[in-house]
């Protein structure tokens, strides 16, 4: 009995002593995040021009109407898999890059309706930019495997310079400087591509205004 009454004791001791360091720990982790990095801790939010939060630089948005086609004078995303559970049926098709939806297509390289899709909306933003469908890059037509990613390539945002100067009445050296005021380049120098961040692009352009 007395041998029980130890190994009781021991276990409570052992599960207060991992639950005060626990909480412990997570209030030190929060107090030095909010100290010493607060925009990242909180989310790595942006605002406008009248201080209203409009989103996360971490998170991407569609840039549609609410047909579901591109707004001209914004750079536009790349493609989403992770579109709103709680749309109505009609309207599953606008990406609108939903958190809780975040999910990969995983489909292969061979795969059919990839190709499909993959062909239409190359051909569709080619017209659109007025490029040759070899311009368009893969990220153009491809989702990244979060569905949220809010970044394209230069590549994908230098064919959108000249639709986004002339639609906002700027010259295309101002529309490339911003461009280049949000690309991120490789981590480290060696890891990964150099990327444009849409959100913050498309929310400086608005600020220009």
């Amino acid at each position: 009995m007395a041998l029980n009454m130890r190994s009781y004791w021991a276990g409570l001791k052992a599960v207060l002593v991992f639950t005060v360091i626990v909480i412990v720990y997570t209030f030190l982790m929060t107090g030095i995040g909010q100290l010493g990095m607060p925009d990242k801790a909180n989310g790595s939010m942006v605002t406008n021009a009248s201080g209203q939060v409009v989103g996360s630089s971490l998170i991407g948005q569609s840039f549609v109407d609410k047909d579901g086609n591109a707004l001209p004078q914004y750079f536009q995303s790349r493609p989403s898999a992770a579109s709103d559970p709680n749309l109505p049926e009609d309207q599953t098709d606008n990406v609108n890059y939903a958190a809780n939806a975040s999910s990969g297509t995983n489909k292969g390289h061979q795969d059919e309706d990839l190709i499909k899709s993959v062909t239409e909306l190359r051909s569709e933003i080619a017209k659109r930019e007025g490029v040759s469908v070899k311009q368009v890059p893969a990220d153009a037509t491809t989702s990244s495997s979060s569905g949220l990613d809010p970044n394209i390539s230069p590549e994908y945002a230098a064919i959108q310079v000249r639709r986004v100067a002339k639609e906002r009445g700027l010259t295309e050296e101002q529309v490339e400087q911003q461009v280049k005021k949000y690309t991120t380049g490789r981590g480290l120098g060696f890891v990964g591509e150099p990327v444009v961040n849409v959100v913050q692009l498309n929310l400086a352009l608005d600020n220009l205004q």
